[in-house]
């Protein structure tokens, strides 16, 4: 008999009568996850740890509100159509968080901070980008405690058995599901994996470590999405976060291939003032030559000049003043 994946009997507790929801909760865990993991990276790539903390407390509330947005915006039928209550859309502890907008919108809230304690930017995502997948990976223990967002119906043994309350229209016959929330967890775990080695082997900077994390994760999102069957906007046949994989997933390998061609090697300082033209060394060093010889050559000008002057002040000497005596 196939040992199916049983749903909790509930995703939110009451005591005392304050609700405490499971979601939330896998939500705040992995952000904890995360500000560690980026911290610990950060730090070993001489920043401080401060500048995490702070970064931490703006992203995450744009974070959050990135994530809504979007999720409203491309599903606003939920909120806005006939019949449906308009205020709902603030109720964020209902599920509805699009990845998509909590990167954009906290990217946005990270680099404000950046650029205030003059943080090299791309090496904080770089060193940030292991942890938010991983935290990507425990918010989507928050699903599976809602029993929202699986796939097609399914008898393998790893199926998501699913309550009759929880089905969408058209599959009220069957039980058990494709668990697509444990599918993205593992796949997300596999992808803070593979970062944290290449970056370990071929020391990443400038952005790569972040943009592959982008490319890797829209590689896994792409099929995973394909799975589900909960009710969303469509093009051409084609779920429309299927679309939104695909187009970020091209524009992160271009940027990836980008900085690999450009930029090699990692940035030397990650905090404060440091070399300038780009952070290279190798351009900061050769600069550094060029303004000596620069240097040299304007010594040996001026040195010259003074030999030239001097002589012309010597024969004016001889000259006139010779023949006097004479």
């Amino acid at each position: 008999m196939p040992l199916f994946i049983p749903s909790p009997a509930r995703g939110v507790w009451e005591p005392f009568g304050f609700p405490i929801r499971a979601y939330a909760l896998c939500i705040i865990a992995g952000i904890v996850l995360a500000m560690i993991i980026g911290t610990k990276r950060w730090v070993a790539r001489g920043g401080q740890r401060e500048t995490v903390e702070s970064v931490v407390v703006v992203a995450v509330p744009f974070g959050i509100v990135g994530a809504r947005i979007y999720h409203v915006m491309t599903d606003p039928e939920l909120y806005f159509a006939p019949g449906r209550v308009w205020y709902h859309a603030f109720f964020i502890w209902q599920g509805g968080l699009g990845i998509w907008g909590a990167v954009a919108l906290g990217a946005l809230g990270a680099w404000l901070v950046c650029r205030r304690r003059k943080v090299r930017f791309p090496a904080l995502l770089d060193a940030l980008a292991p942890g938010v997948v991983v935290a990507q990976a425990v918010g989507r223990i928050g699903n599976y405690f809602n029993q929202e967002l699986f796939g097609r119906p399914t008898t393998l043994p790893w199926g998501l058995e699913i309550s009759l309350a929880h089905r969408p229209p058209g599959y009220e016959q069957y039980a058990t599901f494709h668990p697509t929330f444990l599918y993205e967890l593992v796949w997300d775990l596999a992808v803070a994996a593979v970062l944290v080695l290449v970056d370990r082997r071929f020391r990443l900077g400038h952005g790569k470590v972040f943009t592959l994390y982008v490319m890797l994760y829209c590689a896994g999102r792409f099929w995973i999405e394909a799975l589900r069957i909960d009710d969303v906007n469509r093009i051409g046949g084609f779920r429309l976060n299927n679309f939104t994989s695909a187009i970020v997933f091209v524009v992160a390998l271009a940027v990836f291939v980008y900085l690999v061609r450009t930029r090699p090697g990692r940035e030397p300082v990650v905090e404060g003032p440091g070399p300038t033209a780009g952070d290279d060394p190798a351009a900061s060093s050769g600069t550094a030559e060029e303004t000596g010889e620069t240097t040299g050559a304007t010594a040996e000008q001026e040195t010259g000049a003074g030999d030239r002057a001097t002589a012309d002040a010597a024969t004016d000497r001889g000259g006139p003043s010779g023949g006097d005596r004479a």
